[in-house]
């Protein structure tokens, strides 16, 4: 007992209570979020037309379908998590469940709260595109960390369900939602973002001689830097590969009991190019 690890600062009689907590506030966050979405919607509509409010529209109700997703997932884990406590108790009471299957239970948490901070995080990206303040990278992040934390939950709960539990197969087809429609919000995501940035980029309509010369010079300098960084990128990529390579190879000749030099990666490929080549 004593050298088991005390990831949360807690005791373990109140972990029963904040498993609870967890569930209503991420369920409350969510509820949140579908509120937020609405009123961003409404804001889009009144501040935006032509090809923006298309696309803003078009990325909000994606992510209304991934909050509703969500909230189903929730519901549905809620559901599991006392289903699993009930059979697994006996004739101890819940409290004494969760204390004694403590390091599940901080998981539980753990995924929880994973899944309620993506939401929230999304609906807040979604509002700053729509203002455009954010980024449309920001949405597709928020969707990738919403389908990891959602496959947390799931393994999480999974460990002490029953296989032939059908709130755990309703669980995983819940899950399988979520990762559509968070794939969903990448794809309006991306496509919005062409759209958008080639109405912005390639409209030069009205622009005058002197305008135009002048923008062609600052895209070519734009074309010198990312070439200039792109070198820098692949010379920093082969040396993190090499490092990556010897720290491997130290591994192997440890778990084979004897040291054996790291095997030199191919000069070829992470040799630095000369300044006057191309990478």
């Amino acid at each position: 007992q004593e050298l088991r690890p005390k990831s949360l600062d807690i005791k373990q009689e109140e972990l029963g209570d904040m498993v609870e907590k967890e569930m209503a506030s991420t369920s409350e966050a969510i509820e949140d979020a579908v509120r937020r979405i609405e009123e961003v919607m409404s804001q889009a509509r009144n501040e935006s037309s032509g090809v923006k409010l298309e696309v803003n529209e078009r990325i909000l109700n994606s992510c209304t379908d991934l909050m509703k997703a969500i909230r189903l997932l929730v519901l549905t884990s809620t559901n599991l998590q006392k289903e699993i406590v009930e059979s697994g108790r006996g004739a101890a009471t819940t409290q004494e469940f969760y204390a004694k299957n403590s390091r599940w239970t901080e998981g539980l948490i753990s995924a929880s709260k994973a899944v309620g901070w993506g939401a929230t995080q999304l609906v807040e990206s979604a509002d700053r595109v729509v203002l455009h303040m954010g980024k449309y990278e920001e949405l597709i992040v928020c969707s990738h960390e919403i389908a990891a934390s959602t496959a947390q939950l799931v393994a999480a709960s999974k460990v002490k369900a029953e296989k032939s539990s059908r709130n755990l197969i309703r669980l995983q087809e819940c899950s399988r939602n979520v990762n559509e429609m968070a794939a969903n919000v990448v794809a309006s995501t991306k496509s919005g973002q062409e759209q958008i940035e080639e109405k912005d980029t390639m409209d030069f309509s009205g622009m005058s001689l002197i305008k135009l010369k002048k923008e062609e010079m600052e895209t070519q300098v734009k074309v010198l830097e990312l070439e200039k960084r792109l070198e820098g990128e692949r010379v920093r990529l082969g040396e993190l590969r090499k490092q990556h390579y010897a720290l491997a190879g130290t591994y192997d000749a440890a778990e084979e009991g004897e040291a054996k030099p790291a095997p030199a990666p191919r000069r070829g490929i992470l040799k630095k190019p000369p300044l006057a080549q191309k990478p």
